[in-house]
């Protein structure tokens, strides 16, 4: 069932303007402070106090009925990149990455630089000159430390002249752009679009009669070892925790088998997520969880689409597992080409999801129970 053509209306636009906002802003995980400030503003400017934690975590709490079973709604504001390992005596950088990043996508990419003054410098990552490529190179993937990045330095000592340093944080250079039929195409979409959702939702949060307490969660450092979210699960200690991430898209000849989920056919529910590369860890969500947003999907005429997936992993996995144990679910919305320097979402898909979430917590009422027997 593919979603009609997105109605421009005020407030889709300021769901698009804020999407854009958020993945022009660089955010590597452990870097995520820029971000923070934008969406502290964003926060301030609604009137919602909020708090930071010392890891980065950013929360607001939109108070309601104390009663009825509380929720923290998250989504991370970091991005997946590079930190300097090696200054080379030309003024090449070599690197250790930072997160999930795609070898196969690096060569000749766009990449910005933040010194230790806190200005960007531009760079690519060095491909080999075609000219000189073997036939038997032509098809073997760089591995990521055999990479260089040419940012334009003529040595070593230039390079550290202009503030660029062992640790430093690298980023693919931000770039957000509307392309066709409703869809975005951009860096970090993971998960600026899922923050854009939250700081939108809130404004209609606020409306609720007799609406649970809603926490209001930007997180840190997921990218990185998908537990910087934990001190602030702790701290809030919810009855429910519902995190909004993507859902890979399978709708494109090389991810035909993987699902069954389509860019501008609806938010996603995870049903089942593992990661079993090394890690042990997923997410099977709450039925209650399960139930409610199913249900409320249906009411609203809100098409959900379903994923079931391995090797996908997210800090939810983690936080489901504190205190005596939460309800937890993953909803989303479909990407494709996840972690490259131009994933791709559907504007209609977000747009829904914020619909759903909506009408999911002001269905968390006095009915609503979580007991599993």
């Amino acid at each position: 069932m593919k979603l009609k053509k997105l109605e421009m209306n005020k407030q889709n636009k300021n769901l698009v303007n804020l999407i854009k906002d958020l993945c022009l802003i660089p955010g590597l995980s452990g870097y995520e402070d820029d971000v923070r400030k934008f969406i502290k503003k964003k926060l301030n400017g609604l009137g919602l106090r909020n708090t930071t934690d010392r890891l980065g975590n950013l929360c607001s709490t939109i108070k309601g009925n104390s009663k009825l079973p509380s929720v923290m709604l998250f989504a991370h504001m970091d991005q997946l990149g590079f930190v300097i390992k090696k200054i080379e005596d030309n003024g090449l950088l070599r690197v250790e990455r930072l997160g999930g990043v795609p070898e196969k996508t690096l060569p000749s990419s766009s990449i910005i630089v933040k010194n230790i003054d806190g200005k960007y410098y531009e760079g690519v990552i060095g491909n080999k000159s075609h000219h000189a490529t073997l036939p038997e190179e032509k098809y073997v993937v760089p591995k990521y430390r055999e990479l260089i990045i040419d940012c334009g330095f003529s040595s070593k000592q230039e390079a550290q002249r202009n503030g660029i340093l062992i640790g430093a944080p690298i980023t693919f250079k931000p770039s957000i752009k509307e392309m066709n039929n409703n869809t975005l195409a951009g860096t970090s979409l993971d998960d600026r679009a899922g923050c854009a959702v939250i700081l939108e939702l809130a404004k209609e949060i606020k409306k609720i009669k007799n609406s649970p307490d809603v926490h209001l969660v930007f997180s840190v450092q997921e990218e990185f070892n998908l537990r910087g979210v934990i001190p602030m699960a702790k701290k809030l200690s919810p009855d429910i925790a519902i995190q909004l991430d993507i859902m890979l898209a399978s709708d494109t000849p090389e991810m035909q088998q993987e699902g069954d989920i389509a860019l501008g056919e609806g938010p996603c529910m995870s049903l089942y997520s593992f990661h079993g590369r090394g890690t042990l860890n997923g997410l099977i969500p709450h039925p209650s969880l399960v139930n409610l947003i199913s249900s409320v999907a249906k009411k609203n005429k809100i098409n959900l689409q379903r994923s079931a997936s391995n090797g996908l992993l997210t800090d939810i996995s983690y936080i489901q597992h504190l205190n005596e144990g939460m309800a937890c679910i993953n909803l989303g919305f479909p990407i494709r080409y996840s972690h490259s320097p131009n994933e791709v979402c559907d504007i209609r898909d977000l747009a829904m999801l914020k619909k759903l979430l909506f009408f999911s917590i002001k269905n968390i009422n006095n009915k609503f129970k979580l007991l599993r027997d």
